[in-house]
């Protein structure tokens, strides 16, 4: 039989560049026997409500063409339901789906791993910030990375110069001058805590973040288990000669790093806003869950 296939599409992944891929895209997998549906949001709350109604609908799959953010909206709507979610890499950031083995330079090659249908149960975690309840497949951030994140957005917002990673690397500039190290208290499975100056807390059920930054390099997206990585608070000369080791994954060896894996962590610190999978979900304190094998996904 012929696989029923909602296509869920972020139109402004790369700032609309990547729309030109959407055709081949699915001409590729219709070429391949596949039937689909396409879903288009007039924003996200309307596009995870159009996902969730498709969902309900009991396709054989779920794909996200788009980056991490879409991905993280997918999660919501297939999350332990027994869809198998998809994924057609074409944000500026495909951290998730790099995790997962799919091809991330080449869209088709990855509407033909779709096209195959093979999957597996991977782990979620819902984490709860403020109002917000949610899931993410990936990483969640607090600390120095969030709040270059939000700079990052309010330039965005306001469509200042410069677009798409640029605008993180100036954000980043301008964070480090005013930054200080943030008083965090951290309870690891509702049990052991550690109060200290930090300078960031990543809680993270796969590896990277930002598009290639391996943050918590040794995290299994498999593993029933959250990996947290807290950055003590060092000097700002240290810092930037520390931070840029995290593209290969060797900042974990400094003293200053220390790496758990847990079911559960709580994080409570003042006037820190938590990212996960790249998107604001709001002030903490946060609680991070995992939920072993919520996610069926196609690799």
């Amino acid at each position: 039989m012929s696989p029923q296939l909602a296509l869920l599409v972020n139109p402004a992944a790369r700032g609309g560049r990547t729309l030109r891929m959407l055709e081949p895209v699915a001409r590729r997998l219709r070429a391949g026997g596949a039937e689909l549906s396409m879903i288009v949001g007039d924003d996200a709350t309307d596009a995870l409500e159009r996902a969730c109604t498709a969902v309900a609908e009991r396709p054989d799959a779920l794909v996200a063409f788009g980056g991490d953010g879409l991905v993280h909206l997918a999660v919501q709507a297939v999350a332990g339901t027994g869809v198998p979610l998809g994924i057609i890499p074409a944000g500026t950031g495909n951290d998730i789906a790099a995790a997962l083995g799919v091809p991330c330079a080449d869209p088709l090659a990855a509407a033909r791993a779709v096209l195959r249908m093979k999957s597996r149960l991977v782990d979620a975690a819902r984490i709860v910030a403020g109002p917000a309840d949610e899931l993410f497949a990936g990483v969640v951030c607090c600390g120095f990375d969030s709040r270059v994140n939000e700079r990052a957005n309010e330039r965005a917002n306001r469509r200042t110069w410069p677009p798409g990673m640029a605008r993180y690397l100036v954000a980043t500039a301008q964070e480090l001058r005013s930054f200080r190290p943030i008083p965090f208290r951290v309870t690891f499975d509702g049990g052991e805590v550690l109060e200290r100056e930090v300078m960031l807390v990543a809680v993270a059920n796969t590896r990277s973040y930002g598009a290639g930054m391996r943050v918590c390099p040794g995290a299994l997206p498999d593993d029933g288990l959250l990996d947290v990585v807290v950055l003590d608070a060092v000097s700002k000369a240290e810092f930037v000669r520390v931070f840029p080791r995290v593209y290969r994954g060797s900042h974990v060896t400094h003293p200053a790093v220390s790496v758990r894996r847990v079911r559960s962590v709580r994080l409570e610190a003042a006037g820190v806003v938590a990212y996960a999978d790249g998107e604001r979900i709001g002030p903490a304190p946060v609680e991070c869950e995992v939920r072993p094998g919520a996610l069926r996904v196609i690799v």
